[in-house]
Formats: C-alpha cells, structure tokens, sequence
C-alpha cells in the first residue's frame, strides 16, 4: 500500500476515535476542596517573591538608581600631632 493511503487511514482512524470519545463524554461529579485555590494562591505568591528576591537588584537600580553599587564610605579619623583629619585605612 503506498505511504499515501496509510496515513489517510491513520488520520481516519484517529478521527474516528477521537469523534466517539467527545460523542460517549459522561458528566463528572467531582469535588474541588475549597482549600486548593489557597494553594494555588500561594505557589503564585512565592514563585513572586522568590523572582523579586533573585532581582531585587535590577528592581532596585530601575527605581533608585544605581545605590546599589555605591560602596560604604570609610570613617574620619583626626590625628592629634596634625591636626588635619584623614582617612582611616
């Protein structure tokens, strides 16, 4: 049988099954827990908080500029014999 007519009898077969499964569907009678959208809520919620945390530095630079990068500034000593105050090491 040349390849042709094969698929033409698959993709007729499997249009075939898949007319009886719509056309033999039953009504299901299931029960949701009302505790299950609270579960979905929170996975939302910290898979949200997780990717905040993750970026919170471009989050940061976005909305405040680059402080982020700013390194700590060092304390002023005054040295007595000097007078003049410098920079601790």
């Amino acid at each position: 049988m040349p390849l042709i007519k094969q698929v033409t009898s698959l993709s007729l077969a499997v249009l075939t099954v898949l007319c009886l499964v719509v056309a033999t569907e039953h009504r299901a009678w299931g029960y949701i827990d009302p505790g299950t959208g609270l579960v979905a809520l929170q996975s939302v919620a910290s898979v949200a908080a997780a990717c905040s945390y993750f970026l919170r530095r471009r989050i940061l630079s976005f909305f405040g500029g680059n402080k982020a990068k700013d390194a700590p500034r060092l304390p002023v000593a005054v040295v007595a014999d000097q007078g003049a105050p410098r920079k601790v090491a």
